[in-house]
């Protein structure tokens, strides 16, 4: 059985596979008993935000995990994806800013990820 932060890292890498941006992923677990991690992304239209959860829940599914729920807004500016220990939020750049989670979650510990994803410059 996978950690929470082996399921978070395989989960990363997906997004970061199929060019998120701006990825971040939050350890909330002490500060919230609704998962262990929230991993957050950005999508650059609101195809992508789709194509980004989809290959995530893919991902997910080859690894075993079991989805909980995946909730989105009409017309895909965000969508959540639940696996309990973590919960995947994928955003267009105007939602994220409205939405604002990292603020939301500013007590949350960010998990550092040079040494799991390549960001380009």
């Amino acid at each position: 059985m996978k950690s929470a932060k082996e399921i978070a890292i395989a989960a990363t890498k997906a997004l970061d596979s199929k060019k998120g941006m701006d990825i971040r992923l939050l350890r909330i677990d002490r500060v919230s008993s609704l998962a262990d991690y929230f991993l957050i992304c950005t999508g650059t239209s609101n195809t992508h935000v789709r194509t980004l959860c989809d290959y995530a829940e893919y991902e997910m599914e080859q690894q075993g995990e079991r989805l909980l729920g995946r909730e989105g807004h009409r017309g895909n500016s965000w969508e959540l994806l639940d696996y309990g220990s973590l919960v995947i939020h994928v955003f267009t750049d105007e939602a994220r800013k409205f939405y604002d989670l990292e603020r939301l979650w500013a007590d949350a510990e960010q998990v550092e990820l040079k040494d799991i994803i390549i960001e380009e410059n």
